[in-house]
């Protein structure tokens, strides 16, 4: 019997199997980085070890000093989570050796779908359908798909549309799978431009009961990285379903698989499914399968792990689960993560946290509460929030309602792009598939929740809810309103910065009357009530360094005040191209000297574990060029400086 259980990894993932470790009565204990050391997952359980580093390869990849630590700190079981280790069967083995329970499958399960050329071949030789591997692309074969043979999570993956980008691509994608998993190894295989990414939970036990519990769409992806998962699939029919249970079994005997795990298959518009990879672990979006069918999966790899047996058939599923990652990015910039304090994350109407409640609710998974920091180490996902109810436009309905209501200051997060995706009409006729950002522009579904017009009033409440704070804080005369004067002659002016633009914010108020674009109802430093035009509206106002978050039912808005001067040293050259995160430059396709066309890569930088592309905004010459490979870069510097060239 299990006693103690350690999570070998981090943020939400350890957090959700903490949970139900605790429901089971079992010990907890976590491992952290540095950067890591006060995070919540490190702070809860009953006991943490350090992983002195900051980087994967220095920490959660080092399976020997996951091994010790769980030796050390007395845990009995090992669970891996998903990511880091997860997949990985010397790890596995090095569990086993050291006298622990694995909750996972067995390792040669693990190696057999390791490598996705080897899976191919196993699925194949089964009976399973698979597309084809390509040894050598002709332009009959375009486009194509690069990917990585050892990971996933869309990492190590590259579209290939025209035989030149090839070389290039295979490149990339290999120092991107070098970095993330350890092993640079690419493949090809046929690109499906309109597919659909359809994926079914199994469960096996070492008895011989083999689960296939459901299926999930999972096509909304960028980066091919899932961004927006609901079950069951609203587009797969009683046969289709029928064909990709049976494979998915077939696929688990095939390994002699037990425990948890995915078969993920690509669809096509004509209704043919092919494997694509088997997921020998927990899925980031197993919640809306627990929601569908009310089972707790990780209870049940623990079980497994025990020795248990399943019932002869799975439960039934019941009513629809969509569920949205969160992240800490900027999809109007190309995706680019995001890092910094997190001064709040809350979001309206949560009634269950890690676990499922009741036939319908929301659900909050987050490996991160108000204070925490999303760094530059890990991938930036802040939480998962989950919503399941009884029909699918029930779900969609109350998931953005609950987003677009949520509290999120600090980081620039996709929050409105999630809300803007739930809420659109091809969404919510079932109408998915992996090329949904791209035929729906990804610049519109991007759009800020908040127009420009409701962004102006934002901006005047975030400046009444300033003026009563000065107020709140005055030493003395704090009974006067701000800018009082005993002969009024010129409006107050403020003026602030948002994502749509700048706002400038003239207002006068007299006996407690507001000149302006409102009639003011009542002000203080947390929440401003305006009537504009007959309608009360309230705006609650929160200030975290110098930036005033206005949250709304409709929408949020983050307000930078503009000083009246501006300081010299936040000064650059014209053309400067700054680094937008910290990270590592890891390759630099430039010279200084060298002319560059408008859209020409410059450098690479390595962020988030991922690689972010920075290109010349312009036609024009490198005039300074202060970094090189392996360069370590905080926000802000100066990476380079693209002079346009004289006409």
């Amino acid at each position: 019997m299990i006693t103690s259980v350690l999570v070998a990894n981090r943020g939400e993932i350890a957090r959700r199997v903490f949970r139900t470790a605790r429901d089971l009565g079992l010990g907890t204990v976590a491992v952290f980085s540095d950067p890591d050391a006060d995070a919540p997952h490190a702070t809860e359980a009953d006991t943490a070890v350090r992983l002195p580093g900051a980087a994967p390869a220095e920490t959660y990849l080092r399976a020997d000093l996951l091994v010790r630590a769980a030796v050390d700190a007395g845990a009995d079981a090992v669970h891996p989570g998903y990511g880091f280790l997860s997949e990985n069967a010397a790890f596995a083995r090095a569990v086993a050796e050291a006298g622990l329970t694995w909750v996972g499958p067995p390792a040669e399960a693990i190696e057999a779908m390791g490598s996705k050329v080897e899976s191919k071949r196993i699925m194949a030789e089964a009976g399973v359908p698979v597309l084809a591997e390509l040894a050598e692309v002709t332009e009959a074969d375009l486009p194509v798909l690069v990917k990585a043979s050892a990971g996933g999570g869309g990492r190590g993956m590259r579209i290939v549309r025209t035989l030149d980008e090839l070389p290039g691509a295979i490149e990339a994608a290999r120092s991107e799978a070098g970095s993330a998993f350890g092993d640079p190894t690419v493949f090809c295989e046929p690109y499906v431009e309109r597919g659909r990414h359809i994926e079914v939970q199994v469960l096996a036990d070492a008895h011989g009961t083999v689960w296939a519990v459901g299926e999930r769409e999972c096509s909304i992806q960028r980066r091919h990285q899932k961004v927006v998962e609901e079950a069951p699939s609203p587009l797969v029919s009683a046969e289709m379903r029928a064909g990709l249970f049976d494979a998915a079994v077939t696929a688990a005997r095939a390994i002699g698989y037990t425990g948890a795990g995915t078969v993920e298959f690509l669809a096509d518009e004509a209704g043919r499914f092919f494997f694509l990879e088997m997921n020998t672990r927990l899925q980031v979006e197993h919640p809306v399968t627990e929601c569908v069918t009310g089972l707790d999966l990780v209870r049940w790899q623990l079980a497994i792990a025990e020795g248990a047996a399943l019932p002869a058939e799975p439960p039934p599923t019941r009513g629809h689960a969509i569920e949205v990652r969160l992240y800490a990015e900027d999809p109007a910039a190309d995706w680019r993560p995001q890092s910094g304090v997190l001064h709040d994350i809350a979001v309206p109407g949560v009634t269950a946290r890690f676990g499922v409640a009741g036939e319908s609710g929301l659900r909050l998974d987050s490996g991160v509460e108000p204070g925490s920091v999303a760094g530059v180490h890990y991938d930036p996902m802040l939480a998962k929030v989950i919503a399941w109810a009884p029909d699918r436009a029930s779900a969609a309905r109350a998931l953005a309602g609950a987003l677009a209501r949520a509290r999120l200051h600090g980081v620039v997060t996709n929050r409105d792009l999630l809300v803007n995706v739930l809420r659109h009409p091809a969404f919510l006729a079932g109408e998915t598939d992996t090329a949904f950002f791209e035929r729906h522009g990804l610049a519109a579904l991007s759009t800020p929740l908040v127009d420009k017009d409701t962004a102006e009033l934002c901006a005047l409440a975030a400046a009444l809810a300033d003026a009563e704070a000065n107020r709140a804080a005055a030493k003395v005369l704090g009974r006067l309103p701000g800018g009082w004067r005993n002969v009024v002659s010129q409006p107050q002016v403020k003026r602030f910065t948002s994502a749509l633009g700048e706002h400038e914010v003239r207002y006068r108020v007299e006996r407690g009357v507001l000149d302006g674009p409102a009639a003011l109802v009542s002000a203080s430093p947390e929440l401003v009530v305006l009537d504009v035009g007959g309608i009360r509206r309230r705006f609650t106002v929160a200030r975290h360094a110098g930036v005033s978050y206005v949250d709304t039912n409709s929408g949020s808005v983050a307000l930078t005040r503009v000083g009246r001067f501006t300081d010299p040293a936040d000064q650059v050259a014209a053309g400067s191209l700054l680094a937008p995160m910290p990270g590592t430059v890891v390759r630099v396709a430039v010279a200084q000297g060298d002319e560059v066309s408008a859209g020409q890569p410059l450098l690479w930088l390595e962020a988030m574990k991922m690689e972010h592309r920075i290109d010349a905004p312009t036609d024009g010459v490198v005039t300074e060029l202060g970094v090189g490979a392996g360069d370590q870069v905080d926000v802000g510097r100066v990476l380079a400086v693209v002079s346009e060239e004289e006409a």
